[in-house]
């Protein structure tokens, strides 16, 4: 709009508006992520209560493990930044995509369609990474146990479980 027609009309300044709009919304994003809230709000309640769930227990075993040091360059907090630029792009892209003429939508879309398919990317690779670093901890940790003198031996309510070769190994021992 030009000066004088928000003058006659007695608007507020649009370029002020849109500034306060997105500066509100940047501030709710931000309070989203450091609450630990599943993002994305278009998901019903109670599939986003299963992902919450699931993320809870996912923080939980990796949490629980030792760390496992030098499994790459990229950082969760370098991949969460990158899917969170990319779900800004995408939601840019098609708020773009619905006010241009129709013909030149199309492109629009499938440019934000890629941005989405980046944000899905990063999350599933922090989460491929995170899988990973278990997989790892637990090779760790059998290899760790099967280096012990005298074998894996567990102790379960009064019983003991061996393996084969260690029961024979007592049998002989005895004879």
């Amino acid at each position: 709009m030009t000066k004088k027609l928000e003058d006659i009309l007695n608007l507020p300044n649009v370029k002020e508006a849109f500034k306060e709009v997105d500066k509100k919304e940047k501030d709710k994003k931000n309070k989203e992520i450091t609450n630990g809230s599943v993002a994305g709000s278009n998901l019903d309640p109670q599939t986003k209560k299963n992902l919450e769930k699931s993320y809870r227990e996912f923080d939980k075993v990796a949490a629980a493990l030792p760390q496992v040091k030098g499994l790459g360059e990229l950082s969760d907090l370098e991949l969460d930044k990158l899917a969170i630029e990319a779900e800004e792009s995408y939601k840019n892209l098609m708020d773009l995509g619905m006010n241009v003429d129709s013909r030149y939508s199309g492109r629009i879309f499938e440019v934000a369609g890629n941005f989405l398919r980046n944000a899905i990317d990063a999350k599933s690779g922090k989460i491929d990474k995170k899988l990973k670093m278990i997989e790892l901890q637990l090779k760790k940790q059998k290899l760790d146990q099967g280096n012990k003198d005298g074998g894996p031996v567990e102790e379960s309510d009064g019983y003991v479980i061996s393996d084969r070769n260690e029961l024979m190994k007592k049998l002989l021992k005895k004879d």
